[in-house]
């Protein structure tokens, strides 16, 4: 298990985006923040333990990095902020849960940025952390 805070969040982003490329899923620890009986976010950040298939990398509106994978136990994608891991571990298995594909319909998302980063076929995952740095600077 790698923990986040000892090491730095470009490290930790190459490292996931290996696991992407290798498709290879993710057990995450990270913090999420808890919502009360009615739905409404209390504010309090809970530790929770999922096992996530990534497929994408975005940037939000607000610059936050977003880790996109599907949910390994509910199936459902879900959208994690690369600043709130814990910890993560990569696993050697191959990716078991099948993602939606495009012709559905989808609501879109909101407050997201899109960032668009081109790679060269043969582009190290180190490589494309300094990409995706340079055009979040742009």
């Amino acid at each position: 298990m790698k923990r986040t805070a000892n090491e730095t969040s470009t490290t930790t982003l190459t490292r996931l985006i290996k696991a992407l490329d290798a498709k290879h899923p993710v057990t995450i620890t990270y913090l999420k923040e808890e919502k009360d009986q009615a739905g409404k976010r209390t504010g309090r950040l809970v530790e929770t333990v999922r096992t996530i298939e990534l497929y994408d990398i975005v940037i939000s509106a607000a610059g936050d990095i977003l880790l996109k994978g599907m949910d390994r136990e509910t199936g459902e994608s879900r959208s994690f902020r690369l600043d709130r891991l814990v910890s993560y571990t990569t696993h050697r298995s191959a990716y078991t849960v099948t993602r939606p594909t495009a012709d559905k319909p989808t609501r879109p998302a909101r407050g997201l940025a899109t960032v668009t980063v081109l790679y060269p076929v043969d582009c190290p995952a180190t490589a494309r952390v300094q990409l995706l740095a340079d055009a979040l600077a742009a």
